[in-house]
């Protein structure tokens, strides 16, 4: 076998790899006892972060427990500061996750892993409070202890007699990005103890005669190894599978159990999780569908569904295979995930076909190399199970029953039509019409009746066709060839019949499901929304599951929506929290499941493809015969069908995505096209400047004092709007082309605001303008730049506000940034408008009223933007709009050029 790693699965490492580069990398200092040396250990590996790699590190919560040694590594460390909190009178300090957010670091310490929050917090764990963060992208160290874990909660109170009541889910310390063992011999830990270095010498005597009793410490110390050495051996399974390597490497055991449809299975599953536990191996259950499963009943294939339901229950992790022969699916998948063991039921009884060729055991006995098998009957069958078996095992029994007098029958009516036809005297002509009744046979009712027809026909041939006749014996050796040939001819016929029948179940069921995918894509090719394709979805799924439906929409929030619920499907409320559950966890649930398993329906999350798959909805299926979705086909095929749902979803949001890309594109040309003939905002100043020079000029000696200072006025006024039309469009054209650089300096914020006061003063005349800027506030800026945004943001609100409004102008030190606002008592900006206010060439209505390119603001932006800040525009309490725009408070970046802007996106973090 090749050794070349399989491209497959190295691409589903790849993209599980893009995936948690987004997400922090938690470390966990793991140890077996307090006072082994773990926040010690943590604080240490962080200042050697700190130090020699340069990383930014910052203490959430870190316990000292009056320890010197620990307070003295702690305190070069910067802090988030502690929130207290109120609880039946007492103030308690806790570690704040709103703080640490903000901040950011790139590493943040965090002690005590299973700590409980106090009442009121955001999270009821400290690890809930991890988990946020690592979702932020910040890495986090913290400690933890193995009594904390909860699938080690029995167990540790079962050695210590202490029942721990603050644990951590195994899902967290899996999932971890490293973990690390602080490990300390039990006699040192002891020392310590009565050192005085873990606890109190009052409190350290108390706990030596309780829980750190050298026993206890030894057992846990020992679960805790344990627990390392399954974290190391789960790191070999990865790198064995990224490499491609499948022979079976015995570095630790992993069990496999065999499971069937038969009710003995169960008995077998405790086994094996009984072998499990006393191996502390991880174990599977798995079961083969081979073309014979399709014939199985509905009673065989529900046992199948519990069987596999029980599997999950015990802590076996299922898998389902297909094939042609179950041996050697089970070796292929036993190999692949380096199983050491595997458990198999032990006939119960030997059958014919058995004494022929080897049994389902002997084929893995001799194909296993390597593995070892165990072949147990489990433990015996409980009378309330053994009862509840017997209606399914007596349907079974008169099905089998029906099917061996149906060969009977066929091959004595085979036999007497050639009695009827050929007489005894054309022997050849009587064995081929047996022979057809035998292929009858096998094609209705199966391989073991059709053996029984097959043996009956040569008794039957022996008695009417054979001297002497009426009498079963055989005088001439030839005829004992003759019957030989008839049995083989007709076992070989049988099971070459019953392979055919099976691989046209196969192709038939292969068939119908294809052919359902294909009837709903049509359906989905002609919905136009959302709506429209969950609605016809649902109806054709209705007929094809015969079930009733019902299709949940969630929007950007997270509420729900039912776009589409069957007839006589009743109220659904019930059923939301099960879909919030569905839609919140992107995993299946509800009846057939493990997961909420009493609601009426089986609900399935509708989740596109792609690196970052979107989430559209749910899908609830409700069978009119319960028994139906524990089929595992019929949950197969709905999980298909969602996802069929789910991509021409993505289909319809990229289409739409499309469509608007190209309305922004063709409004782009326009608008350019717009700039080349802005005819009327420059034409109209210039025909006012002419009209007043050409009357100055041709009528100077009749025109008054008064109207020649009117007439002058005009033309001033009239050539600063040119100019401020020029500017505009002369400024637009240098932030396009990246002409223009950032040259920042510290700067005063009272300095530029006051600039650009005294710029717009006349602009501003009549009105009152407040200011608010600490005279000691620096930003480091284009001062000559931000100056301009302040005169736009000025100008654009004298423009935009009634006469003799007032206009402020603040500017305040935010956490990393500098906030400048102007805001105003105008008509403010409707909501809908605020996205698009500083997109190039918008303007409101009562800008086209009022005349303008629509470019002051979009030159703000880029100014902004440029800096590395970020501008929006929010309402004002009591009306009005207040434009605000940032600044970084840090660095000294070197010079940049202007990005372009002919995105139309508002920055992140804008308020809205």
């Amino acid at each position: 076998m090749s050794d070349r790693p399989d491209p497959d699965k190295l691409l589903r490492n790849m993209q599980q790899e893009e995936a948690q580069a987004k997400r922090g990398k938690l470390t966990i200092f793991f140890g077996a006892a307090p006072g082994v040396g773990k926040t010690f250990t943590m604080l240490g590996e962080a200042a050697y972060l700190r130090d020699v790699e340069g990383r930014e590190v910052v203490a959430g919560v870190v316990e000292t427990h009056g320890r010197f040694e620990t307070a003295s590594m702690l305190s070069g460390f910067d802090s988030v500061p502690k929130k207290r909190v109120v609880h039946r009178g007492a103030t308690l300090e806790e570690f704040d996750l709103d703080a640490a957010l903000t901040r950011r670091p790139g590493l943040l310490l965090l002690d005590e892993l299973a700590h409980s929050n106090a009442p009121g917090s955001r999270h009821a764990k400290r690890w809930q409070d991890a988990e946020e963060l690592l979702d932020a992208g910040i890495d986090v160290h913290t400690t933890l202890n193995v009594q904390h874990l909860e699938s080690m909660n029995d167990v540790v109170a079962q050695i210590t007699g202490v029942v721990v009541r603050e644990t951590v889910p195994d899902s967290v310390f899996d999932k971890a990005h490293d973990v690390k063992l602080v490990d300390l011999p039990p006699d040192e830990l002891l020392v310590r103890m009565r050192e005085g270095k873990v606890y109190l010498p009052a409190q350290a005597l108390r706990a030596m005669e309780s829980f750190f009793r050298k026993g206890n410490l030894i057992a846990l110390r020992e679960l805790a190894l344990r627990k390392m050495a399954e974290r190391v051996d789960a790191d070999m399974q990865v790198w064995r599978e990224a490499q491609g390597i499948e022979k079976t490497w015995a570095a630790s055991d992993r069990l496999l159990v065999c499971i069937s449809p038969s009710p003995y299975s169960a008995n077998l599953l405790r086994a094996g999780r009984r072998i499990s536990a006393g191996l502390h191996a991880p174990w599977c259950a798995v079961n083969v569908e081979t073309p014979a499963t399709l014939r199985l009943s509905r009673v065989a294939r529900g046992q199948m569904s519990q069987n596999l339901r029980l599997a999950e229950q015990l802590g076996a992790e299922t898998v389902t295979l297909s094939g042609e022969n179950s041996a050697d699916e089970i070796l292929r998948f036993a190999r692949e995930r380096n199983i050491t063991k595997i458990v198999v039921g032990k006939p119960r009884f030997r059958s014919l076909r058995d004494r022929f060729r080897p049994s389902f055991v002997d084929e893995l006995i001799l194909h296993s190399g390597d593995i070892d098998l165990y072949v147990t009957t489990g433990e015996p069958e409980r009378a309330d199970r053994a009862d509840a078996a017997q209606p399914a095992v007596r349907r079974q029994s008169t099905r089998d029953a029906v099917g061996y007098a149906a060969a009977m029958a066929t091959t004595a009516a085979a036999t007497g039509v050639a009695w009827l036809l050929f007489g005894q005297q054309h022997a050849a002509d009587v064995v081929m019409t047996q022979l057809l009744g035998i292929v009858i046979v096998a094609t209705r009712f199966g391989f073991g009746p059709s053996m029984t027809g097959a043996v009956l026909a040569v008794l039957l041939y022996d008695l009417f066709f054979v001297p002497p006749y009426y009498r079963i014996s055989v005088y001439d050796s030839r005829h004992v060839v003759t019957f030989g040939a008839m049995l083989l001819v007709a076992g070989v016929i049988a099971g070459l019949t019953r392979r055919v029948k099976g691989q046209v179940d196969v192709a038939r069921r292969s068939e119908r499901q294809a052919a359902a995918l294909h009837a709903l894509s049509q359906d989905l090719l002609h919905a136009q929304d959302p709506d429209s394709v969950l609605r016809a979805a649902s109806l054709r799924i209705e007929a094809m599951l015969s079930c009733q439906v019902a299709a949940f929409a969630a929007d950007e929030s997270g509420n729900t929506q039912t776009v589409y619920a069957s007839p006589g499907l009743g109220q659904l409320d019930s059923e939301l929290g099960v879909v919030r559950w569905v839609l919140a966890h992107r995993q299946e649930a509800g009846m057939g499941t493990t997961t909420l398993a009493g609601s009426r329906g089986y609900y399935v999350p509708l989740v596109g493809g792609g690196k970052a798959p979107e989430l559209f909805g749910a899908l609830g299926l409700y069978p009119n015969d319960n028994a139906e979705l524990g089929d595992p086909e019929q949950r197969r095929l709905a999980t298909a069908l969602a996802k069929q749902i789910a991509i021409a979803l993505e289909r319809g949001r990229l289409m739409e995505q499309a469509e608007h890309a190209r309305v922004q594109i063709e409004a782009e040309q326009f608008r350019n096209t717009l700039l080349s003939s802005v005819s009327h905002d420059l034409r109209t100043p210039l025909a006012v400047i002419r009209g007043a020079a050409t009357t100055l000029l041709d009528d100077e000696a009749s025109l008054t004092e008064t109207v020649r200072h009117d007439l002058t006025h005009a033309i001033v006024e009239e050539t600063e709007r040119l100019d401020r039309r020029v500017r505009d469009l002369l400024d637009m054209t240098r932030l396009e082309s990246g002409a223009v650089r950032v040259r920042k300096e510290w700067q005063s914020a009272e300095e530029i605001v006051g600039a650009a006061l005294n710029q717009t003063e006349a602009r501003l005349a009549g009105r009152a303008i407040s200011t608010d800027v600490p005279s000691t506030l620096p930003v480091s800026c284009d001062s000559v730049l931000v100056q301009q945004v302040l005169v736009n943001l000025l100008e654009n609100a004298a423009k935009y506000t009634p006469d003799g409004t007032p206009i402020d102008v603040a500017a305040r030190l935010l956490e990393g940034e500098v906030m400048f606002e102007v805001a105003d008592r105008g008509p403010g900006v409707p909501p809908q408008e605020r996205s698009l206010i500083f997109d190039k060439f918008h303007r409101s209505g009562s800008e086209r009223a009022k005349g303008g390119v629509g470019l002051g603001l979009t030159i703000c932006r880029a100014i902004v933007l440029a800096h590395g800040g970020r501008i929006w525009v929010d309402e004002r309490d009591g009306g009005g709009a207040a434009f605000r725009f940032t600044l970084p408070a840090v660095g000294h970046p070197t010079p940049a050029p202007l990005p372009e802007i002919s995105e139309a996106t508002t920055p992140t973090g804008a308020a809205s």
